[in-house]
This record gives structure tokens, C-alpha cells and sequence, in this order.
């Protein structure tokens, strides 16, 4: 009996050790702080924000708990994913992975698929993680459902729009805002724009100006298919055969061939800066990039304003909008980094946090109570008047829109470029020959004589 009692007591003492010795690799000592290294994407004019940030939580609950958060990288998107690839293989050269670092899905599968990543729902509760937009934290799931991409600053793309030039334009047509909330629409408005900007100048035919431009293609085709009820990819290829197609292609091949749609290989802010575009698509983390002053060819410049509105439809389809930005992985190391990474993350996304960094950037807040009331009295705080705008855009489309979460496979960001490669190089080779014509010919019969056999030969060339 003795004996018995003595054993059932002795392994008692190990289970009490074991258990203490888990709890003590979540404890944090503030005399004796544990570093972590952070690396992230965020530079230009967003840079500023989260050193601050860093610099805040180090002064607060990391110094109450004994955390040190060190910025070791930052990099361009494109750049941070190479070095994280690196990392991961192993390649000669290759730094030593951080242990928190902003990343898209796709890295993420990578680093997830060596082991290398942390489930997120080992550091959160059921919840805690109820508190974020389901689809924020959907997009973050990788291999077997596991949560690896801890949603932190979201994006989506709304419409941008130069009302210092769009009023000018809409009271001598009596176009309005609401023609702006279809690309039927947008594509009519850029006809009307082209038309009135070459009557201005007379004496020179065919010098009309660019109207619009959506800053990504390929991001066109996915959302608008969805809109109108169908898949663009489908067993991760691009279905031409859609009649959702059509739709895609006439919103962008015969305007730009007639010079009232932007082909172009930058960014639309680019254009918005010399005044070479009134309206475009593009994300919200890029509004920091749209100037309050534009500069004109001929070096006169002119103070603007912007209407930022929301993502516009196909005529007849849903409400639906590109859901974009990456988040936060933290890597496997030392339960005692891993605990410590949880708690930044916690802090970073609490929604006081949370709306400083989005007030600031351009990105979206991640939890439903951010998006709430306490964003509505934020607003009123923000200083950046095109921030608040976008922030006031971004509620109405919580409320109204549904949120697209493109596939991740391998051939992704391959077919992309094709794609956007290809539409525009048949636009501009069209574009060139239809100027040709057009000392010949009407614009409708150039048009005509261009576009025949365009979209076969596009579909062939991009989907052989």
C-alpha cells in the first residue's frame, strides 16, 4: 500500500514539473527581456507609422512584460518574399528567418509546408479570434485549415476619382458620380470625356484624353466574373470561354484602342499626377500615393481633390470586391518567442492600435469592433482628409460588400502577368494601327478593321 502511494505521489511530482515547466516557457521576465525580430514591407510614407508603433509597444507592454521588438528588415514585397524563400531553403548567403515578418498566402505556404510557421490558434482562443472579420482570418488559412497568416492591415480596391477635373468635365455634360458605380458606366463617362476634351482643341482631331484606368487587370477579371456569378480560374487556368468574358474585354480593349482607357505599365497614381487620368481602380493602401497637387504637360499645376468611392459593378452583378494585403506569420522557434510574438500581435490589432495604423496608411482595420462605432468616432480624428474619406468607403463596403480571396496555387502570379502582358499588348498594337487608320477612315470603321479577330487571337495567344 506504500508502495503504491508512494508511486501514485511520485508521479504526481512529475506531472506538476512538466506542466511548471510549460507554464515557465510562456513566462517573460522584464529584467531579463527576450528579443524578437521583426521584418515588414511597409517603407515610403508608411515607415514612419510602424517604427513609431514598434517604439510604442517596446515603451509599454513590452517593457511591462519584457519583450523587445528589434526591426531587422524592411523590403519591398517582391523583396521580402525572395529573402523569405531563401531563408526557408536554406540557400548559401540566406539570412536567418526572423521571428514575427509580414507576408502574402503564397509565402506563407512555403515557409508553412517546411514547418516553419506557428499555428496562430495554439496562441488564440476560439474567442479571441471571433473579434476579426471572418474573411480576414478564412484568407490566413493554409495547409489543413491551419491558421498561419494572422490578418493585421487588410486591403480592398475602390474608385478613385479627381473631382477637381470630374466637375469640370460633368457640368458641361451633366455626367454624375452615379454614372461611376458600373464599368458600363465608367466606360460611357470616358467615350463622353474623350469627345469633350478633343472638341477643345479644334484644330487638332483625335487629341482626346484618357478617362480611366484600373490599376490591375488580372484583378478586374477575377472580381468581375464573380460579380456576374461565375469563376475566372477554373482548374487554375483563365476560362475565356465565359460570357463573362466579353463583358472584361469590352470594358478595357475598344476604349483603349480609341485612347479613353490608360494602357500602361506603372501605377495609376502615376498618371493622377500629371492629370493624364480622371478616375481608376486601384487599392486603398494606395491613396498616400495620390498628390494634392497634379502637374500638367506644359508644367502648369492645379490643387486637386479626390471622391473616393466604392468598387464599382458590372451591370446586373452582385457587389463584390477584391479582398487584398497580406499579414503576419510568426516562425517556430522557442515557446517562450512564440508566447511573446502572440502578445504583440494581440496589442498591434486591438482596435485603438489597430485605427492609428490604418489612419495613417491606407489599409483596413481586422476586427468587427474596428469596423464598429469606434471607427465612425475615429474618423473624426484623422487628419488626412483623403484617409478619411477611404475610412468612411471602407464601412459602407463592410456593410454592403462581399469579399473575394483569389486561389492560391503555384502558376498564381505567372498567369497574372501573362494576362495583363498580353491584354495590353494587344490593346497597344491595335491602339497604334487604329491612329493609322483613322486618316482614312471614321473612328467606328477603324475600330472595326482593328478589332477583328482581336479577342481570338488574344484568347489563342494567352491560352494556347
Amino acid at each position: 500500500m506504500k508502495k503504491t502511494i508512494m508511486v501514485f505521489i511520485f508521479f504526481l511530482f512529475l506531472i506538476f514539473s512538466f506542466l511548471a515547466g510549460c507554464q515557465g516557457n510562456n513566462e517573460l521576465n522584464p529584467k531579463n527581456p527576450v528579443t524578437l525580430t521583426l521584418w515588414h514591407n511597409y517603407g515610403g510614407q508608411m515607415k514612419n507609422t510602424m517604427d513609431e508603433m514598434v517604439d510604442q509597444f517596446n515603451d509599454t507592454i513590452g517593457a511591462e512584460k519584457g519583450i523587445i521588438l528589434s526591426v531587422t528588415s524592411i523590403s519591398g514585397s517582391a523583396t521580402l518574399h525572395e529573402k523569405l524563400t531563401m531563408a526557408a531553403n536554406g540557400d548559401p548567403g540566406a539570412p536567418q528567418l526572423p521571428d514575427i515578418t509580414t507576408a502574402y498566402p503564397k509565402t506563407a505556404l512555403i515557409l508553412a509546408g517546411k514547418g516553419l510557421l506557428v499555428d496562430f490558434e495554439e496562441q488564440f482562443t476560439v474567442k479571441e479570434l471571433s473579434a476579426y472579420v471572418p474573411r480576414f482570418i478564412e484568407e490566413g488559412r493554409l495547409t489543413e485549415g491551419k491558421l498561419y497568416v494572422f490578418p493585421t492591415a487588410k486591403s480592398t480596391e475602390v474608385l478613385f476619382v479627381n473631382t477637381t477635373i470630374f466637375n469640370r468635365f460633368a457640368q458641361d455634360t451633366g455626367i454624375s458620380f452615379e454614372a461611376l458605380q458600373t464599368f458600363e458606366g465608367i466606360i460611357k463617362a470616358a467615350s463622353k470625356y474623350y469627345e469633350w476634351t478633343d472638341n477643345q482643341t479644334p484644330d487638332i482631331k483625335n487629341d482626346g484624353k484618357i478617362f480611366f484606368m484600373p490599376d490591375s487587370l488580372f484583378n478586374l477579371a477575377q472580381v468581375g466574373y464573380k460579380q456576374l456569378g461565375d469563376d475566372f480560374l477554373k482548374e487554375s487556368k483563365p476560362d475565356f470561354s465565359s460570357p463573362s468574358f466579353s463583358k472584361v474585354w469590352n470594358c478595357f480593349y475598344e476604349p483603349a484602342v480609341r485612347g479613353q482607357v490608360a494602357i500602361f505599365d506603372g501605377y495609376a497614381s502615376d498618371l493622377a499626377k500629371t492629370g493624364d487620368i480622371v478616375c481608376t481602380t486601384g487599392s486603398t493602401a494606395g491613396v498616400l500615393f495620390f498628390p494634392p497637387t497634379v502637374t500638367y504637360a506644359d508644367n502648369t499645376t492645379e490643387p486637386v481633390e479626390y471622391a473616393i468611392l466604392p468598387y464599382p459593378t458590372f451591370l446586373g452583378g452582385e457587389k463584390i470586391a477584391i479582398q487584398r494585403g497580406g499579414g503576419m506569420c510568426v516562425t517556430k522557434s522557442t515557446k517562450e518567442k512564440e508566447y511573446a510574438a502572440g502578445i504583440f500581435l494581440k496589442w498591434f490589432t486591438e482596435p485603438k492600435q489597430n485605427l492609428r495604423f490604418v489612419a495613417l496608411t491606407g489599409y483596413l482595420p481586422v476586427t468587427e469592433e474596428a469596423f464598429g462605432n469606434v471607427m465612425t468616432k475615429e474618423i473624426e480624428n484623422v487628419s488626412d482628409k483623403n484617409i478619411k474619406k477611404l475610412l468612411n468607403t471602407a464601412i459602407e463596403m463592410h456593410g454592403k460588400y462581399d469579399f473575394y480571396i483569389p486561389p492560391l496555387f503555384e502558376d498564381f502570379d505567372r498567369l497574372g502577368k501573362e494576362y495583363e502582358n498580353n491584354m495590353k499588348k494587344m490593346a497597344s498594337e491595335s491602339r497604334e494601327e487604329y491612329l493609322g487608320l483613322l486618316n482614312d477612315f471614321t473612328e467606328a470603321t477603324a475600330f472595326q478593321k482593328v478589332s477583328q479577330g482581336a479577342l481570338e487571337e488574344f484568347i489563342n495567344f494567352t491560352n494556347p
